[in-house]
């Protein structure tokens, strides 16, 4: 990754449509991996709307968009829980921009404004049969916490937790 090629900015109401477009991109493959539908499951980001962006908002989530060589490849989302937990949400990289350490630069981004909130404490939860993503959490130092299951969802969740 060359620094001087990405640029992370924070997201704002005039970005809702590049993010819900990058969120549902981003997230199409994990869909198809875990036959995720509309039907099974109408919450996952692969099915995000400009509404549910624009209701983040209004909760008082962060957006960042990581933009590479002028354009947007990846997103982040950040939630203050309390005042000493964050939630990463909504980290995604579009496909033909993976692997060049983005989500890597977007996590470490949320790092710094969660400790400049500060918090003590990122937290975030994942499909818990994608061992893939849960490796790759715990090598950023991620520890896993808990794992829940959610009536609504056709899967378990995997709470995973990073001390800042």
């Amino acid at each position: 990754m060359t620094a001087e090629k990405i640029y992370i900015r924070a997201a704002g109401s005039a970005d809702i449509l590049i993010l819900s477009d990058l969120i549902r991109v981003s997230f199409r493959d994990v869909a198809e991996r875990f036959a995720l539908t509309l039907e099974n499951c109408p919450k996952h980001p692969s099915h995000c709307t400009d509404e549910w962006v624009k209701n983040d908002f209004v909760r008082g989530a962060a957006y960042y968009i990581l933009e590479h060589d002028g354009a947007p490849v990846g997103c982040v989302a950040l939630e203050k829980a309390n005042p000493e937990l964050c939630y990463l949400e909504r980290l995604g990289v579009l496909p033909r921009s993976r692997r060049k350490g983005f989500g890597k630069a977007l996590v470490d981004h949320v790092f710094y404004e969660a400790s400049s909130l500060g918090a003590k404490q990122i937290s975030v939860g994942i499909i818990s049969d994608d061992t893939e993503l849960q490796l790759w959490y715990q090598r950023i130092g991620f520890v896993e916490k808990e794992t829940k299951e959610f009536a609504h969802l056709p899967f378990l969740v995997t709470f995973m937790s990073y001390e800042l």
